[in-house]
């Protein structure tokens, strides 16, 4: 028998941070998941170095890296909306507000909220919470800061 199949252990990076993926593409199973590559911009856009992130199974499937600029992130769309070409900012992401435009999306915004600098809000999560029961809760559960605010109720 294998090793076990459903843990995970995750270190610091090494000192100088955590370097780019010089390409990646997403393609049916078994290839990269398109479903992940919304979470890939976030990520990269943290990293050292350049990188290129190619949607190939989805049209428009690069709105995240637009809410990703607002907060920094160094990303130019080329190739008719289908290739992301990401210089990673180390120093990392600022707070900012940010729309979800999809479950993906969403959940890539609040991923990179979280290692933002700053208040960061994320609008329109009932993209997300099609997808994530209590997320909010499960968040706080790790230490997270985050709480639930009705925008509308504010104005």
């Amino acid at each position: 028998s294998g090793p076990p199949c459903c843990d995970l252990v995750l270190s610091s990076p090494r000192s100088g941070g955590l370097g780019a993926v010089p390409f990646v593409e997403t393609l049916p199973y078994p290839g990269f998941p398109t479903d992940m590559q919304p979470l890939m911009c976030a990520l990269l856009s943290t990293c050292k170095g350049k990188s290129v992130v190619k949607e190939t199974v989805f049209e428009n499937r690069m709105s995240t890296c637009a809410e990703l600029v607002k907060m920094g992130a160094r990303i130019e769309i080329t190739d008719k909306n289908s290739t992301a070409l990401i210089t990673g900012a180390p120093s990392g992401l600022v707070g900012s507000t940010v729309r979800a435009t999809d479950l993906r999306a969403g959940s890539a915004l609040v991923v990179a909220g979280l290692g933002a600098t700053g208040e960061t809000l994320v609008c329109d999560m009932s993209h997300v919470d099609r997808g994530y029961v209590d997320l909010e809760g499960k968040l706080r559960s790790i230490g997270a800061d985050v709480e639930r605010v009705n925008i509308a109720e504010q104005e």
